[in-house]
């Protein structure tokens, strides 16, 4: 290989730069909030359950316990979310949007839009849903890294 020659990068990095670019894009697109990408997809998965458990939470969303953790203290403190112990477990934290949380989850949506839209931009039209289709089946099934092991 020469000096000016370009080699293919490897799946992990190419995944690891493409996600700092989602990243960047949703910032840019969110503007004066400083809500991040973990944080309203934790609201939205919120807002499609009915008072879910963190570790409902963490099962839907495939954020690690400890960080969905921090994500959810965080939305707290800032009023987006409300919490309060189950009635049948006293450990446990149900979790609901507050309005606050509602109105920046809605106010958040196109930022969300607007960086799908751009990232799928870089993708023949014909390609799309083959990508979208790739990267689900990806997560599906490399989901859990011990159970992705016994498949080798």
């Amino acid at each position: 290989m020469t000096k000016g020659e370009k080699t293919a990068s490897s799946a992990l990095h190419l995944l690891h730069r493409a996600g700092q670019i989602a990243d960047e894009l949703f910032t840019l697109n969110i503007g004066a909030s400083d809500l991040t990408p973990r944080q309203f997809e934790v609201l939205r998965a919120i807002s499609l359950t009915e008072e879910p458990s963190q570790t409902q939470l963490v099962e839907n969303t495939g954020i690690d316990r400890s960080t969905l953790a921090d994500i959810v203290r965080r939305l707290v403190d800032r009023g987006l979310v409300m919490r309060k112990r189950t009635r049948h477990d006293a450990r446990m934290y149900a979790l609901r949007l507050s309005d606050k949380g509602e109105a920046v989850m809605r106010d958040a949506s196109p930022a969300v839009t607007q960086t799908d839209q751009r990232l799928l931009a870089a993708i023949p039209a014909r390609d799309r849903e083959a990508f979208l289709r790739g990267l689900e089946r990806v997560v599906s099934e490399l989901a859990n890294p011990s159970e992705a092991t016994k498949t080798e």
